[in-house]
């Protein structure tokens, strides 16, 4: 008897750990589906590779949801429409993008949320729209990956261009080119006496250059007075008296003109005067 006793108290105590256990399970999962979520789509162009039902959605960074539904766009097959399960209260803005980044080597994935400017507005469903839509992004791998083509492209051009410039003729075009530099620079380096001198003179002229400078510039002052000067005769009182004097001038040489041709035709008059009598009446 005690033993069937001590076989019911276990079994009645076992019993009462897997029903406490259910409960418990069936509280956290009522818990757990009694919350609310706010809902938002998002469609991504392209591959969605490492999303899946219930990867993590972050909003700038912290766990914030997970994805709820994956499905192709009836419309276009390229897009994928993502469904996500936020915690409510989130706000998130009509300028937030959301974009596919990678979770470390192991090939998985998040949806990253930015979280847009306090000014912008909240993002509402659109007349139409189940959920709001949040704009989507490329991410850093996406636009890698999109400009590796033009990007190995130009890496080729490059490459062509360099194996261009290092072919044997060039090669030889640059050997004989260093060679003439290098005899350029031992010849500079004979004659560096030379130049030390010339950069001496050029030295010493150049201090002298102040004073020629200063006497050009007085020279140019006499100049300019003189020019004042010539100025002022021309507009003054001058210009009238030296054309006076050239008149008298004139006049004086029109006399001795005069004077020496009378004394060419008669050079007794001009002494002894004329002695003709002149002409009386009866």
């Amino acid at each position: 008897m005690e033993t069937k006793a001590n076989y019911v108290a276990v079994g009645a105590f076992v019993m009462t750990c897997i029903l406490a256990l259910v409960i418990t399970i069936l509280w956290l999962a009522g818990t757990q589906y009694s919350q609310e979520y706010d809902y938002y789509q998002t469609n991504f162009h392209g591959a969605v590779t490492g999303l899946g039902k219930g990867t993590a959605v972050r909003y700038n960074g912290i766990d914030v949801g997970r994805v709820d539904n994956l499905q192709f766009d009836p419309n276009d097959p390229q897009v994928v429409i993502a469904t996500l399960q936020i915690q409510p209260g989130l706000g998130i803005r009509t300028d937030s993008v959301s974009s596919i980044e990678p979770q470390g080597l192991t090939g998985t994935s998040y949806v990253e949320i930015s979280g847009g400017t306090k000014n912008a507005p909240l993002l509402t469903a659109e007349p139409g729209q189940k959920y709001p839509v949040i704009k989507t992004a490329p991410s850093a791998l996406q636009q890698l990956t999109r400009g590796a083509p033009e990007l190995l492209a130009k890496l080729n051009t490059i490459a062509d261009r360099l194996a261009a410039v290092l072919s044997d003729e060039n090669q030889k075009h640059l050997t004989s080119t260093l060679a003439n530099l290098d005899k350029t620079t031992a010849a500079l380096a004979a004659r560096s006496g030379d130049l030390d001198t010339s950069l001496a003179n050029l030295s010493a002229a150049s201090k002298g250059l102040p004073e020629t400078v200063s006497n050009a510039n007085l020279a140019m002052l006499k100049i300019q007075h003189f020019a004042d000067d010539a100025d002022g005769f021309v507009r003054g009182d001058g210009l009238a008296q030296l054309a006076g004097l050239i008149s008298d001038t004139r006049r004086t040489v029109t006399s001795l003109n005069r004077l020496t041709e009378q004394l060419d035709r008669q050079p007794t008059k001009l002494i002894f005067g004329d002695r003709r009598k002149g002409y009386t009446p009866p």
